[in-house]
């Protein structure tokens, strides 16, 4: 596997860290989860569980191993260090300032180890007036601007149904941080230090909007954009079964298949149609959506390139053709706890896929003795 040499001590607890070392794990490297003495990452302790750990548990720290250390008490300190010798990643989330109150911060460990990579996932990074904040995904959306664009026109700001910040502008950039800090080492024998905060990740993540008031100075509203449910080419409709169809008719070819479809040719003229046309046309769709169930429109739409969806459920997710051919739900046997269905990899190499080798471990499974 690509990252079977590489040893990672991972630090991090909750989801934006053990989702990163889950990634690195998956394709291969040594991931030893340092946990405190007798509680753990009380991620462990969520509900529902899968024997004595939760399914959130399991599924963010497969791959991985286990030991126990105390961080505040000096001999378990020279411990981790004598680990971080032979360590090729350090991964944490704790605020800025933490680990060196343990004596573990970076400028500490490199001089021990000057290849180690040392990766700190926060909230708003090491530098800033925010950097000693608390915070959760909600506060870093918000701080960047995008809760504030997301519901609809004239409404509230919804709060998303996944975690944004903690594992798209944090978890993912921290793993590819980590990664690109790999290769350089490759060619300098020499560690460095990355620094991920989720804040910065969720403005990256602004591509559709941002640049347009930068270069313009015209703030987006909410729900007034052509992917934000502001168009009625982009936006998600009723049907007569209470389910919902979405509609991606982004181009103009699409577009006029989709009104060509519901009967109503004399919309295509009005795709980039102002903004007050469009609320008339997301009306006047939805009139006609609502006269047929779900499987119904499937079926019209069935043989017509409109980019039309059904809205799923998980349950109709799980057991979709498309889903099971990506093998994006796995199912792994246990001789104790059974079978147990894990999300799968969404990163497929050809040559050196990843696997899910092994389960979430117990607390303090692995030993502390030196990479052989």
């Amino acid at each position: 596997m690509p990252l079977t040499s590489i040893r990672v001590l991972d630090l991090t607890r909750l989801l934006p860290g053990p989702y990163c070392t889950m990634i690195l794990a998956d394709f291969g490297a040594e991931v030893i989860k340092v946990e405190q003495p007798i509680a753990g990452d009380y991620t462990r302790f969520f509900e529902p569980k899968i024997g004595e750990m939760s399914a959130f548990f399991h599924s963010l720290n497969r791959n991985k191993q286990s030991i126990t250390l105390d961080l505040k008490a000096e001999e378990d300190r020279a411990a981790f260090l004598e680990m971080v010798d032979e360590a090729d990643v350090v991964v944490e989330s704790f605020r800025p300032g933490v680990m060196k109150k343990f004596g573990l911060d970076y400028n500490t460990l490199k001089k021990r180890n000057p290849s180690l990579i040392y990766c700190a996932i926060t909230g708003y990074g090491q530098t800033g007036p925010y950097k000693d904040k608390p915070g959760h995904d909600i506060n870093y959306i918000s701080y960047a601007g995008l809760l504030d664009l997301m519901g609809e026109r004239g409404g509230a700001p919804v709060v998303p149904a996944t975690t944004i910040a903690d594992i798209g502008a944090g978890a993912f950039p921290a793993a590819i941080g980590i990664l690109m800090a790999l290769v350089n080492r490759q060619e300098t024998g020499e560690g460095q230090f990355v620094d991920i905060g989720m804040m910065d990740g969720v403005i990256s993540w602004l591509q559709t909007v941002l640049p347009s008031f930068l270069a313009a100075g015209i703030p987006p509203k909410r729900g007034e954009q052509m992917l934000d449910g502001g168009n009625a080419n982009y936006n998600v409709y009723e049907t007569k079964d209470g389910r919902y169809l979405s509609v991606g008719a982004v181009e103009e070819k699409f577009w006029e298949e989709f009104c060509k479809a519901i009967g109503r040719e004399d919309f295509i003229p009005f795709l980039y149609a102002p903004i007050h046309k469009q609320h008339q046309l997301k009306a006047d769709i939805q009139k006609i959506i609502i006269e047929k169930s779900l499987a119904e429109w499937l079926d019209v739409f069935s043989q017509v390139e409109a980019c039309v969806s059904p809205v799923n459920t998980l349950e109709e997710m799980v057991d979709d053709p498309h889903v099971i051919a990506r093998e994006m739900i796995q199912t792994m046997m246990d001789d104790t706890l059974g079978e147990i269905k894990h999300i799968g990899i969404p990163i497929k190499l050809s040559k050196t896929p990843g696997k899910i080798r092994s389960l979430a471990p117990e607390l303090k499974q692995a030993s502390t003795k030196n990479k052989t």
